[in-house]
């Protein structure tokens, strides 16, 4: 009984909480006290760690309810009534735009936006190598992470040549890890 009650409580949160995750706090605070699940002072402490903690606050306040209520099924259940309703919300809203995305006036917008995604993340890059590449320690000058750069650059543009599609981000991400390993050690 305690899970379905868990679920249809946080059905409830995630169907009715609109304005973010402050606006979701009364809400959630009703239906934990109006089940008794737990009380005002233990709430506030659990708003505080949800606060502190990455994720929503609504995902995380309800994986501890439903954690401390029924144990690790009450947390899954907690937590996958409180997000279902969005869940559904996105794959509804994505079956529609699918026809809307593919107007000529959209896909004009989309080609518009790509070569200014790509300048921002190329600035990004670029800014973050020159704040964080050229180490000056005592006066000199460290190339070290320059080098880095210029290889996994050199590795990631050569494995376009090679295979098609070129090297997959999560093994240009796992051989950047092995490369900063390797040159600054554990």
């Amino acid at each position: 009984m305690i899970l379905l009650d868990l679920f249809i409580g946080f059905l409830k949160v995630g169907c009715f909480a609109f304005g973010g995750a402050y606006g979701s706090i009364p809400l959630i605070r009703d239906i934990v006290l109006s089940y008794g699940w737990i009380d005002e002072e233990m709430l506030t402490y659990m708003i505080a760690v949800s606060e502190s903690t990455p994720g929503p606050i609504m995902v995380n306040l309800a994986t501890y309810v439903g954690s401390s209520q029924a144990g690790l099924a009450g947390s899954l259940i907690a937590t996958a009534a409180v997000v279902l309703p969005s869940f559904v919300i996105i794959i509804l809203v994505t079956a529609l735009l699918k026809t809307f995305l593919k107007t000529p006036w959209v896909q004009a917008v989309l080609r518009g936006l790509k070569p200014c995604m790509v300048g921002i993340i190329l600035a990004t890059g670029l800014f973050m190598m020159y704040r964080n590449g050229l180490v000056v320690t005592k006066g000199n000058i460290t190339l070290r992470p320059l080098l880095l750069t210029a290889v996994l650059t050199a590795v990631y543009f050569g494995s376009r040549k090679i295979q098609k599609g070129g090297m997959s981000p999560i093994a240009l991400i796992c051989l950047a890890a092995l490369a900063g390993i390797a040159a600054y050690g554990l």
